[in-house]
């Protein structure tokens, strides 16, 4: 069965042959019809359109004739293709025209717009296959140029398209550094090794050739007066002011080269360097100066004084930075020390010389000179004092009392002191930190003594106070260890001075009596020094701890003294035991008043017994048990004599009661009678009154209905007087709104039929006006003519009609009859 396809205009269909196996090409529009060896082997399909400026890539393109441009057939009549192959039609291709794909042609891509190269920028191509070109040039595989713009390009099977390369515009102060690909020549002609790097500096744009690649935009650094540059060489080259630079170099490029700098490829950039600014006040020295030739002069030095400017060459560095100049005063100073042998003024210093310049002055030390430090005289008052050590001798001695300018041989010397007595001091109110160099003070308070050694000359000596202790740079304070707690501990306080006294102490003491009860004593002895005051004596610190020795002592006579007796000889007369073991006894057997240690002169004038505690358990239970049978025997006497006399006082209480009963009824008979009266004389007067009060009563009543009545009558009176003006006044305020809404009301009506009359007049006004005079003359004239001729009814009648008819003409009407009439 036949079957007939229809093919629209600009389609194609592919029909195989199925007797020879050829696949052949029909295009519409036609109506074909299949035999029945033939099969639709592509269905219609729209032909291929380029537009002008496109192109579109063919795969497995069929064989031309070269010569005639017919497609070739093999020798069965199958179109031949280059199989693998890609074929770039453009829109010439056919004469423009839409055409078919032969059988085994595919379209790779899409119809794609050829591609505009804009100015100042290239595509990067590379040949993938050998070919020559229309104008003869051969490019051989692997082989990469550029299309530069502006064109438009026309792709070829045979290259790709690598990249689409823009060109760089260089600014002003601006350098392309380029690197080389592989070996060419730049945009200069010099030949160019691969890798190497070099700067494009030429402003505005650069399309980087093929064989190059841009690695970045070096921006050059502007230069002032206080900027400068500090560069490097890599490599030995030439820079761009014309000199020689040997790998590792270094130079400065400042300002009075050139306002902006791009560093060379071979250059590397150290840093930026400011400008070192002088003024006349200041100084510096800068170590390895750069000498003329341009390399650095190792180990000298150069002062260099303001006013000034520069800047710190390579390798160059400063001493001690910025100096400022030293401005002496008349009480200043300056120690010097020579670090090499140099003569000035005449005079001759040798290396490590010390010497001291005086002011009023300006000092800048020259290079061989070292500033060793700035003195100025220390002002001392008479309490205040230095240390000072003699470099030479080695001697320390305290100056004190003047203003004292150290002398070049001489230094400060910081005096060390123990921890424990830099510690007491610091509690003596000392300003912490101490200055070590300041001779140490302490200040002895009223009624004490502090001791002071004296290491050189191995002798003491003793301050009494309210005094001022200074120390000499051999001298040391004696530190007092005393005991202290209770009981008594050694070594407890530590202290700088000697309390003279009088003060008090106190101690507990363990003492046993004769029948074996031992006790613990709470002692406290006043005392006080007898020494005379002088430096020399130095007794009062013969004994270490005074307070420990003192105590030991005491302790030692009163158990002598309580071991003799019995305990309760020693309850009753603990006190007076004690005081005759410490104090002892005259020749009348009377106590001694004080009791002196002769070694330091302590005396003690009075012990106190405190308290008086049983050590052992037993003594303590039996003390207690015999303290409560006392208590309890002098409970039971206080509760018998309290008893007794409350007894008394309960006797004494009841007969004050009944003598105070009797009285009270005494007393209550007399008020019962003296209320009997005055109850009778109160029921007289309540019934005088009761009448009295009724008759006032009805009077007032009378009195008050009376003047009611008269009141409330002028009440009503007023009442009908305020109503009647009232309705009154209404009346005459209703009468007036009426009156006023009736004038109103003629008002308007007088305003209204004079505004209509007006109206009327200005219409009959207008009317007149419109028709005319001579109109109103014929009119005139002509009427009575008309109604002559018609019946007096009819003529009335059609006038009256007429009239009613035309409004506007009434008043004519009228008029025209009143002239009808005249005439």
């Amino acid at each position: 069965m036949s079957q007939v396809v229809r093919i629209p205009p600009w389609h194609y269909v592919h029909i195989l042959d199925t007797n020879s196996g050829v696949t052949r090409v029909e295009n519409g529009p036609l109506v074909y019809t299949l035999q029945e060896h033939e099969k639709i082997q592509l269905s219609p399909e729209r032909m291929v359109t380029i537009p002008p400026r496109n192109y579109c890539v063919i795969s497995n393109p069929v064989l031309r004739n070269p010569e005639t441009g017919e497609p070739l057939k093999d020798k069965h009549g199958n179109y031949r293709l280059s199989r693998g192959d890609e074929e770039i039609r453009f829109d010439d291709y056919f004469d423009g025209s839409p055409f078919p794909l032969f059988p085994g042609e595919t379209v790779k891509a899409a119809v794609e717009s050829l591609q505009v190269v804009k100015p100042q920028t290239a595509l990067r191509l590379r040949c993938l296959r050998d070919f020559k070109t229309d104008d003869g040039e051969e490019h051989n595989a692997g082989d990469e140029w550029l299309f530069r713009g502006p064109g438009t390009y026309r792709p070829r099977v045979e290259v790709q398209v690598l990249a689409v390369i823009n060109s760089t515009v260089i600014r002003p102060n601006e350098a392309l550094k380029v690197r080389a690909r592989q070996t060419c020549k730049d945009y200069q002609g010099q030949t160019r090794k691969a890798g190497e790097q070099w700067l494009v500096k030429h402003v505005g744009d650069y399309l980087p050739e093929v064989d190059e690649t841009v690695v970045e935009i070096v921006r050059a650094a502007i230069l002032t007066e206080r900027k400068a540059l500090h560069l490097k060489a890599n490599r030995t080259f030439v820079d761009c002011f014309g000199t020689e630079r040997k790998a590792g170099t270094e130079w400065l490029v400042t300002n009075k080269m050139t306002a902006a700098y791009i560093p060379d490829v071979h250059e590397e950039l150290v840093g930026v360097v400011d400008i070192r600014v002088l003024n006349s006040r200041q100084f510096c020295v800068v170590l390895d100066p750069l000498g003329a030739d341009g390399r650095n002069r190792f180990g000298q030095k150069d002062l260099r004084r303001g006013p000034c400017t520069f800047f710190l060459q390579p390798g160059e560095r400063l001493e001690s930075g910025i100096e400022n100049v030293y401005v002496l005063d008349s009480d200043e100073a300056l120690l010097l020390r020579a670090k090499e042998s140099f003569e000035v003024a005449g005079e001759l210093h040798k290396p490590g010389d010390r010497w001291m310049i005086f002011g009023p002055r300006e000092y800048v030390p020259p290079v061989e000179v070292q500033v060793v430090e700035p003195r100025k005289k220390i002002p001392l008052d008479e309490n205040e004092g230095i240390y000072v050590r003699d470099i030479k001798s080695g001697a320390v001695r305290a100056v004190t009392g003047q203003s004292y300018l150290l002398k070049a041989h001489e230094e400060l010397w910081e005096k060390p002191l123990a921890t424990v007595v830099e510690r007491l001091l610091a509690e003596s109110g000392l300003k912490q930190p101490r200055d070590k160099t300041r001779v140490v003070q302490f200040r002895a308070p009223h009624n004490s003594a502090v001791q002071i050694y004296d290491y050189k000359e191995k002798r003491s000596r003793v301050v009494f106070g309210p005094s001022l202790v200074m120390l000499g740079p051999d001298e040391e304070f004696s530190v007092l260890s005393l005991s202290g707690d209770k009981p008594k501990r050694p070594h407890v306080i530590k202290s700088l001075q000697l309390r003279l006294g009088p003060e008090f102490s106190s101690d507990y003491i363990n003492v046993e009596t004769s029948d074996h009860a031992r006790l613990q004593l709470k002692l406290s002895y006043n005392w006080h020094f007898e020494v005379e005051k002088s430096s020399e004596d130095v007794s009062l610190f013969s004994v270490p701890d005074f307070c420990g020795d003192m105590c030991k002592a005491i302790a030692s006579r009163v158990r002598g003294a309580v071991a003799s007796c019995p305990f309760d000889t020693f309850h009753k007369k603990s006190a007076r035991i004690i005081r005759e073991a410490v104090f002892g006894v005259d020749e009348k057997g009377s106590i001694r008043a004080s009791f002196k240690f002769p070694s330091n002169g302590l005396v003690i004038t009075n012990i106190d017994i405190q308290a008086v505690e049983p050590v052992d358990q037993r003594t303590r239970d039996s003390l207690q048990k015999s303290v409560q049978l006392a208590i309890e025997i002098t409970t039971a006497a206080q509760e018998a004599a309290a008893k007794h006399a409350a007894e008394q006082q309960q006797q004494q209480a009841k007969g004050e009661l009944e003598r105070q009963r009797i009285a009270d009824e005494v007393r209550i008979e007399e008020s019962r009678k003296e209320l009997i009266r005055l109850q009778v004389e109160s029921a007289h007067i309540e019934a005088a009154g009761q009448a009295s009060a009724e008759a006032k009563a009805k009077a007032a009543i009378a009195s008050i209905e009376g003047g009611t009545a008269v009141k409330q009558a002028e009440l009503r009176s007023n009442a009908s007087r305020v109503r009647s003006e009232i309705e009154l006044e209404l009346q005459k305020k209703r009468q007036l709104a009426e009156v006023e809404h009736q004038r109103l009301l003629n008002e308007l009506d007088i305003a209204k039929n004079k505004e209509l009359s007006e109206i009327e007049a200005q219409k009959f006004k207008d009317t007149v006006d419109a028709i005319g005079t001579d109109t109103l003359q014929q009119i005139a004239r002509a009427r009575p003519k008309m109604l002559s001729r018609m019946p007096s009814q009819a003529t009335s009648g059609s006038t009256g009609a007429s009239a009613r008819e035309d409004p506007l003409l009434s008043p004519i009407a009228t008029k025209a009859q009143r002239d009808a009439r005249r005439e």
